[in-house]
């Protein structure tokens, strides 16, 4: 019995040393001994940043194996947030090396010079999630090359359809509507769905003067933990008898279970 305890303590104890050096090799600093390159303009060995230099280096080996359009657009989204991070970092004055806040303006400039290059390779993308970055950041061409992807199947996805939205908002609010409706259709079971549809979708009805569509969304949302108003404010801004306003509870109920279940259809919001 003694043997077998000491056997079985024995194995227990190589499998964490094994498994300790698995971690140590997977640490950012063994990936950074082991590819300098990937670390070497960050402001390695200082607290600021951490959590964002990690990412980005990570991402950076991510790229390296795999130099895909979508790999690059991670890595330009975690270098815009180190990037962030060490704007406000490079203003701390630190209490004891002087020259880190000179490695931080250093790394912050090295992120200004990685962000143009990314942009600049992805430039040519067609990929819709980059386009509608492109966008976001000013690039009409990028505008129209993403207007042109609308009903292929690469939009099929509720961050797209949303993307969309945000582009018709101010010119078709029906449409608006009609894409953010569809967007909640592409959702999975226990989404994590994005507030700005639900309480797009309320906004909107209400300013078209569809007050009860107003109600409904704004229960969803109430259902599903996404503010939009309170049961007092609805009620003072939605009046309408009780019967109606138990109903479109009830349908607000069966929409948010068949968002939960993956199982929503516009129809179901008529």
């Amino acid at each position: 019995m003694r043997k077998t305890i000491q056997k079985l303590t024995l194995l227990l104890a190589s499998v964490i040393f094994v498994s300790g050096c698995f971690e140590r090799h997977r640490s950012t600093d063994s990936l950074c001994e082991a590819e300098p390159q990937l670390c070497a303009d960050t402001n390695l060995n200082d607290g600021q940043c951490r959590l964002q230099r990690v990412n980005l280096i990570w991402q950076r080996y991510e790229v390296q194996k795999n130099p895909s359009d979508k790999e690059k657009f991670q890595e330009l989204k975690y270098t815009y947030d180190y990037q962030k991070c060490l704007e406000y970092a490079a203003r701390i004055e630190p209490t004891e090396l002087k020259e880190r806040k000179t490695h931080r303006t250093q790394a912050m400039l090295s992120a200004y010079a990685s962000i143009k290059r990314l942009n600049l390779e992805l430039a040519e993308s067609n990929d819709p999630e980059i386009l509608y970055f492109r966008w976001s950041q000013g690039d009409r061409d990028a505008l129209r090359k993403f207007l042109r992807l609308e009903g292929s199947p690469e939009m099929e996805t509720p961050e797209m359809q949303l993307a969309l939205a945000t582009f018709y908002t101010t010119k078709d609010q029906e449409k608006t509507i009609q894409l953010l409706k569809h967007s909640l259709e592409l959702y999975p079971r226990k989404p994590k769905i994005k507030p700005e549809i639900i309480q797009g979708l309320a906004t909107l009805s209400h300013q078209s003067g569809a007050s009860e569509q107003a109600y409904l969304w704004a229960k969803v949302g109430g259902k599903l933990a996404i503010p939009v108003a309170s049961q007092e404010k609805l009620n003072a801004f939605y009046p309408m008898s009780d019967e109606r306003r138990n109903e479109l509870n009830e349908q607000a109920e069966h929409i948010a279970q068949a968002l939960s279940d993956g199982k929503f259809h516009t129809s179901m919001a008529n």
